[in-house]
């Protein structure tokens, strides 16, 4: 996640995990402009094997992913394969967002002798759309990163009423003066020759701050 946010800040642009053209490692992609830009791979899905997804990248030398249903056909996925790949958002392509392509998997069927072809018309639900929150969860617990806004910023405009501090304003306030800051914890170190103080890394939209726990206060 902060290796993403480095180059993003950067200005590399990041996409997301997609069936149709994601390799099984991170890749490098050549955009509109001709500079290059990252594609995360199949292999940022949380629970989805290495062999699964070398068999959808070899698969898909045949012609892009079409839809759940051949995908499934095409590749030979389990359930499994399909949910976290739903769950990660990576069937965008195919079925739109998450709630979509969750109801996609939950219909598709492995075909059978006398139907090699699974594929039939079935009216689009009226799901409601994931909110930014519920994708954002979702991609820390299905990828361990966004490339939507970080999480704080949700937060924002509660934490600007206690007066928080963000990361990159903590250079311009004086010694010894008492600030509020939050963050996501993104380490949290407590070495043996600290004589039990605890060094936390917090991160919020604009950078990290590092904040020094003694041991009484731990």
């Amino acid at each position: 996640s902060q290796l993403v946010q480095d180059a993003q800040r950067h200005g590399v642009a990041v996409h997301a995990v997609d069936i149709n053209r994601s390799t099984w490692d991170c890749s490098l992609e050549a955009g509109e402009a001709g500079a290059a830009e990252l594609r995360l791979g199949l292999r940022m899905v949380k629970g989805l094997s290495e062999e699964a997804g070398r068999r959808i990248v070899a698969e898909r030398a045949n012609g892009a992913y079409e839809g759940v249903q051949a995908l499934l056909e095409r590749s030979g996925l389990d359930r499994h394969a399909l949910d976290v790949l739903a769950s990660a958002g990576a069937l965008r392509p195919l079925s739109g967002d998450r709630h979509r392509a969750r109801w996609a998997v939950a219909g598709a069927e492995k075909p059978m002798p006398l139907f090699p072809n699974m594929a039939r018309y079935e009216a689009t639900p009226l799901l409601k759309k994931p909110t930014e929150g519920q994708n954002i969860v979702a991609d820390y617990r299905s990828t361990g990163l966004t490339l939507e806004r970080h999480p704080m910023c949700l937060l924002r405009r509660y934490l600007d009423r206690y007066h928080y501090v963000r990361a990159e304003d903590l250079s311009g306030i004086g010694d010894g003066r008492n600030v509020n800051v939050a963050g996501l914890v993104i380490t949290k170190q407590r070495p043996g020759t600290a004589s039990g103080v605890t060094f936390v890394t917090l991160e919020d939209e604009t950078g990290i701050s590092n904040v020094i726990v003694w041991r009484k206060i731990y």
